[in-house]
């Protein structure tokens, strides 16, 4: 006969309790707890070890007796037991009070600490990762208030240095993260599920598919399509030696949209979620850009840097948004001139800034599966109308036909477009357009990565790269093709959009195109509401995600930061895009741009490192395919936030 335990702490942490406890067929003998009631309470601080199962078996009087206690872990940081699953006690009688006490503990136990992981009150600011950058970007927009001429030039200054001397850390981080996603979409990597082999996707295709467009292409796709190939047709690069108004200057027009909105931004994006939500998601580490770090430099360095890591992109974020918030601004400025005839005033244009910024953060607080989903899903649909409409109403046959010699001269003469022209220094197209789209996909990328790795949940990293990378850039050739055609043909005709470009009103572009249309009013007003959800759309799921890396017990179960800390950094991102665009107009929008654009182009150059190291040791980095001890240990080891 086996001797009884005389106490809890014997049973658990003695390595006779181990061995009842673990094993199959293991377990414990009722007699084995020696009718100590005091079981029914936990001792204080536990340390590692003790996974197992209780069983009430070799009991021929109540066989059906049994609890199960199937999943422990133990934060020996905390030295607190956190419960993840528990059986049910079943059977239980007046007979055996001790396991009914121990049941009732147990679910107490469940339910308390549930409560505590989903209580969002639980989650606070990370003080070291919030201030810094929000402080820095309040002293930018109060500057550039105070002293507008001043930190003009102060401003233009730093620009003009940054470009002149960074240009080629931004090209080589665009055409690096493309050729990486390119292997991965072929190599083996791809068949891995991010979460484990067991995750279920957490979103239906649809909404995955629409969520990841809306939040990427923000309002630059309604802006842009427009007005940069008419600026390209009229001004080409004069390293090229094409004729102004030429058809080869037309066709060069749309190639270089679609090398400036297709295959390599979302190769950006895609190359930096996809380390995230492995990291995440697969080696259990922390919802942090920090993470993203560890495949790389280990987790002793990458915990150090996290913080650092996380405010230097939350800077650069900031900067993007509040470019694409002043894009998005003179847009829909321009749209209300256009049908009421309202000037475009800076009054005017803080109003719209304070609308676009009280939707988001509303649509932000709501959480993934309501504001931003649904905005999402009409947001996706609402464009692919207006692009089929635009099509079916424009130069149909000019479209298909362009647009498709266009593909052919971007597939040609993609690295002469890309890279040389890019890297060469007095080159001053590829400053105002090719550095300047590299910073501001840069800017956006870090943070965004968080959000698009997060709800990337379940799905097949071939199924990411789908989603990511190929459906995003095909829909934006098409869209550019459909805008971008229609555009120049107007501007043959003789319509004078470049005199718009030439005076500074990007905004106007797009709507002189639309009043050409038949049903042109109807459409403008639609298009309208386009721009003011794209934005919507984009800001709702970044502020989400800033707001998580800025805040302390975030986790799958608890995805959402405080709802304070998304209404300052929406209400910053607005000031600082109203501040800019007051001042410096366009010109404001790419200077802030590439300010943030700069520190995210180091972290993406440590992000691609981390993706070659995952290709190259995926069975060892996999730790939620790993084998339990294992598992355990690696969580541990990375003392990852629940």
């Amino acid at each position: 006969m086996r001797r009884p335990f005389s106490s809890k702490r014997q049973l658990l942490f003695s390595s006779a309790g181990q061995r009842r406890l673990g094993g199959e067929g293991g377990g414990v003998h009722l007699a084995d707890l020696g009718g100590n009631s005091r079981f029914r309470s936990l001792g204080a601080k536990v340390a590692r070890g003790g996974v197992g199962s209780l069983k009430s078996g070799c009991n021929a009087e109540s066989p059906s007796t049994l609890m199960s206690v199937e999943s422990f872990r133990i934060r020996s940081r905390e030295f607190k037991w956190s419960l993840w699953g528990v059986g049910e006690c079943q059977g239980r009688s007046e007979s055996q009070p001790m396991w009914r006490g121990l049941g009732k503990w147990l679910e107490k136990s469940r339910v308390e600490m549930k409560t505590k992981q989903e209580n969002p009150e639980n989650v606070s600011i990370k003080r070291l990762v919030f201030w810094p950058p929000f402080l820095l970007m309040l002293l930018t927009a109060g500057l550039n208030l105070a002293f507008p001429v001043w930190f003009g030039e102060k401003f233009r200054y730093a620009n003009d240095w940054l470009i002149g001397h960074c240009g080629g850390l931004f090209v080589f981080c665009a055409f690096a993260s493309l050729g990486l996603c390119v292997w991965t979409c072929v190599s083996p990597f791809g068949r891995l599920r991010l979460g484990g082999v067991n995750a279920k996707p957490l979103l239906k295709f649809w909404d995955w598919f629409a969520i990841t467009l809306c939040t990427t292409i923000a309002v630059g796709i309604l802006f842009w399509s427009t007005a940069e190939p008419v600026s390209h047709f009229v001004k080409p690069p004069q390293s090229l030696g094409l004729e102004s108004r030429s058809e080869a200057a037309s066709r060069f027009a749309l190639s270089a949209l679609y090398l400036h909105w297709t295959f390599v931004p979302y190769a950006m994006y895609c190359a930096a979620s996809l380390v995230f939500a492995f990291a995440h998601h697969n080696m259990l580490l922390p919802y942090s850009l920090g993470s993203t770090l560890v495949p790389l430099l280990g987790r002793r360095i990458a915990s150090r840097v996290g913080g650092l890591v996380d405010s230097l992109c939350l800077f650069s974020l900031v900067a993007g948004m509040a470019a694409s918030l002043g894009t998005g601004v003179l847009t829909i400025s321009g749209g209300l001139n256009e049908l009421w005839g309202i000037p475009s005033t800076a009054m005017v244009w803080g109003i719209v800034t304070l609308v676009i910024v009280v939707t988001f953060i509303v649509s932000s607080a709501t959480g993934l599966m309501r504001g931003i989903r649904v905005l999402s899903d009409m947001n996706a649909k609402g464009l692919l109308g207006l692009g089929l409409v635009v099509f079916m109403l424009g130069p149909t046959w000019l479209i298909l036909k362009l647009g498709t010699l266009a593909v052919y001269d971007f597939a040609v003469g993609f690295l002469k477009t890309g890279l040389d022209l890019s890297l060469v220094q007095a080159e001053p197209w590829a400053c105002e357009w090719s550095i300047f789209y590299w910073a501001v996909w840069l800017a956006w990328t870090p943070v965004t990565a968080c959000f698009l790795g997060r709800i990337a949940y379940g799905r097949t990293v071939r199924e990411f790269m789908l989603v990511n990378f190929l459906l995003p850039s095909v829909f934006c050739v098409v869209w550019m093709a459909v805008f971008g055609v229609t555009a120049l043909e107007l501007e043959k005709s003789g319509a004078k959009l470049s005199d718009l470009i030439v005076a500074g009103r990007y905004e106007q572009v797009s709507y002189a195109v639309l009043r050409s249309l038949p049903l042109g009013m109807l459409m403008i007003v639609f298009y309208l509401l386009s721009a003011f959800i794209c934005f919507v759309t984009s800001a709702d799921s970044n502020t989400s995600a800033m707001a998580a890396i800025s805040s302390r017990g975030v986790s799958l179960r608890n995805p959402e930061g405080k709802l304070s800390t998304k209404v300052a950094w929406g209400m910053l991102v607005g000031l600082t895009a109203w501040a800019m665009i007051t001042f410096a107009n366009v010109d404001g929008i790419r200077f802030l741009s590439n300010l943030g654009g700069f520190p995210a182009a180091i972290l993406m150059l440590l992000i691609l490192g981390s993706l070659i190291v995952i290709q190259v040791r995926t069975r060892q980095l996999n730790l939620i395919d790993a084998p339990a001890t294992n598992r355990r240990k690696g969580e541990d080891e990375s003392c990852r936030e629940c």
